[in-house]
Parts: C-alpha cells; structure tokens; sequence
C-alpha cells in the first residue's frame, strides 16, 4: 500500500468528509437505520453504487481527461445535493493535496467532484487507477460509517468491523475495468431531502 493511499484514506487528511454523512443522517432520521444490522445493508448497497461509480472515476482519472470525466460524473449524478455535496469535497481535498503533491498540473482543477480530485491526486503523486479506486471506494463507505456512530450512538468497534467486512476488492476490481452506468435513487432522494431540511432546521451534517 503506497503513502498517497493511506494519506488521502486517513480520516484525518482534511478532505472535507467529516462535514457530510452520505445520506446517513436523512436515512437515520427516516427510521431506516437504527442499529448496525441496517447500517451494515446501507454501507453495502451504497459501496456497490455510489461507491463503484466514484471508484471507477477516480480509476480513469489517474490516466484520462479531468474536465471530460468531470462532465460525464456530473451526467451521472442527478440530485443538485449530491453534486453539490462531491463538489465541496472534492475542493477540499484538492486544496489540502495541492499542499501534499504540489503540482502545475493541478492548476486546471478549481471544484472538481471528490472522484476526480482523488485520480488526479493520485496521478501526481505516482500511484496507480487501482490505488485511486481503493481510496474512493473505502471513502464512500468510512465517512458514512462515522457518520453513524456520532448520530445514533452505535459502538465503533461494530461500526469499523462492518467496514471491515464489506468487499471492496470485489467493488475495486469492477471499478478499474470502465466506467459504470449506475444509479442509487435512494441516495438521491436522501441527499435532496436533507438539502431542504437543512435550510430550515440545522442537522448535525451538511450532507
């Protein structure tokens, strides 16, 4: 395992993650998760769908075109929040690797999606699209996992075993191979709902 993947993986590179639940405070507020049980069936059904969609970008980006994969990740994500959401991750964590692995080739990035940023993070670095996949696939899963423990109280250690457990080699694997076309509406709708919630009572995540 190479440095770029553990520094970009750490919780504590300041990516911007901490700030956004991906999707777990709205399905927390639903009754839809309660336990770690229905954690650990959220964790997996968005790793198998959000997460191998930015892993696959986050592949491609080590060694494509970031404007045009930008374009076409923007294509494959319909909700206005969960754009917007990546957009604000993917600044912060372009600002914090600029500062790790200055590089002029950096320069005609501005508010890339978090996928993006981490291929081409990845890319100046000199690591490779399956290192790049690996770290966008656990960041898809980590953040919601914490997300959970600081809003339903559940024990971390049953919390990071379930990351553990789930298969992000399968996911890894899938993702390096091409650019998939897949969506989670569910994912969608949460992010949306908790996007209007959010301008009228403040929740504990902007995301």
């Amino acid at each position: 395992m190479s440095t770029v993947l553990l520094v970009l993986a750490d919780s504590r590179f300041p990516g911007g993650g901490h700030a956004h639940s991906g999707g777990v405070e709205e399905a927390a507020a639903r009754g839809l998760i309660t336990d770690e049980p229905s954690l650990a069936s959220f964790l997996d059904g968005r790793l198998r769908t959000n997460g191998l969609v930015s892993a696959a970008f986050a592949a491609a980006a080590v060694d494509d075109s970031w404007s045009t994969l930008d374009v076409e990740l923007d294509a494959r994500t319909p909700s206005p929040a969960q754009r917007a959401a990546s957009r604000a991750q993917g600044k912060s964590t372009l600002r914090a690797g600029r500062v790790a692995w200055p590089s002029p080739l950096l320069n005609s990035l501005s508010q890339p999606h978090q996928a993006i940023a981490i291929g081409a993070l990845v890319h100046v670095a000199g690591g490779t699209p399956r290192e790049a996949a690996e770290c966008a696939a656990y960041l898809s899963v980590s953040g919601p996992a914490s997300a959970a423990v600081r809003l339903l109280g559940l024990d971390p250690f049953c919390v990071n075993a379930i990351v553990a457990r789930l298969d992000l080699a399968a996911v890894v694997d899938e993702a390096v191979k091409g650019l998939p076309m897949l969506g989670a509406p569910a994912l969608d709708l949460f992010a949306d709902s908790h996007a209007r919630i959010h301008q009228q009572e403040v929740r504990l995540f902007v995301s």
